[in-house]
This record gives structure tokens, sequence and C-alpha cells, in this order.
């Protein structure tokens, strides 16, 4: 298994390389240990062993109580009919529920099921708990470093993201000949 493990890591393009004098193999041993940090109800149960697009949901259902499906597929960049099985499927596992709008019944408007908010509030909470000690043992200069790295992230992120979109509107542009 650990030779699977360095034959794939050997296969990526960062092999090798280093970032501000850290090498990959120092974050895959700071990974490691941290993981085993991580209580194991909090490491079972993170994320609630949802998609990216459930979790993004359960965030908005979280800061907005309730939302109807022209919002979630805005909110996770998705077309109606795909949110529509997203939310499907959380129904299914009773982490949502559907009902109509009191004001417009075309309206159906998307909230959690006791189960599911328990659940979230549940992992909220342990998350929070874990960012209050970490984020407390910080001094306020650490607490500057950190709020800057965080934007340093995000700009990179957001530009990385931007190049990426330009690359692939460039591809989709055809020319068609008109005789």
């Amino acid at each position: 298994m650990e030779d699977k493990k360095q034959e794939f890591r050997g296969e990526t393009s960062l092999a090798g390389q280093e970032i501000s004098g850290v090498g990959l193999e120092q974050f895959y041993d700071y990974i490691e240990e941290v993981k085993e940090l991580i209580s194991s109800d909090l490491w079972e149960n993170i994320f609630l062993n949802c998609t990216k697009n459930e979790v993004l949901i359960l965030w908005l259902l979280y800061r907005k109580g309730e939302v109807n499906m022209s919002q979630i597929a805005e909110y996770i960049h998705v077309p109606l009919n795909t949110a529509t099985g997203i939310i499907s499927r959380m129904e299914k596992n009773e982490m949502v529920g559907r009902m109509r709008s009191k004001e417009d019944k075309r309206i159906v408007l998307i909230s959690f099921t006791e189960k599911g908010r328990l659940q979230f509030q549940k992992l909220m909470d342990e998350l929070l708990s874990y960012g209050v000690k970490v984020l407390g043992s910080l001094t306020k200069e650490e607490m500057e470093l950190l709020q800057g790295m965080m934007t340093k992230v995000k700009k990179v992120l957001k530009e990385e993201k931007e190049q990426k979109e330009q690359k692939e509107t460039k591809t989709k542009v055809r020319k068609i000949m008109i005789e």
C-alpha cells in the first residue's frame, strides 16, 4: 500500500516542489497528524456524508431558514432540474423537507427537517467549538496574519477561477462559415 501511495504522489505535477520552504511531504505529514487529532464522531459525521452541493444547500438553509428551489439552483450554480434531484436525495435521507408556500401555492419551499436541523446543528457546534479553541489560542498578531492569509487564498482561488472561465470562453467560440 505504501508503494502505491508513493507512486501516486510521484505522478503529481507538484511532487518534490516546495512552497515557502515547506515541502509537500511536510504538508502530507501535517494532514496525517491533524486527522488523528479530530474526534472520531466529528470525522465520521464531517459534512454528514454529503456531496459538495448538498453541503452548500445545508449551509444556505442554516443561514436562511427556508428557501425556494430557484434560490437553491442559483446558489449552487446548477439548473433547476439538477437542484430538484439533489433535494429529492436529501429529502429521502430526511435532511430536508418540501412544503408549498402559503402565499403562492406554485412555490415549493425547502427547509430542514427536525432530524436534519439537529444533525447539522450538532456538526456546527462541534466545528465552532474547535474553531473557538484554535482562534482563542492565537495572539492578535497571529489573527491578523491569519486574516491576511485567508484573504490571499481567496484572491488566488478567485484568479484561478477567472482564468479557467476565460479559457473555457475562448474554447467555446466557434466560427461558422456561411456560404
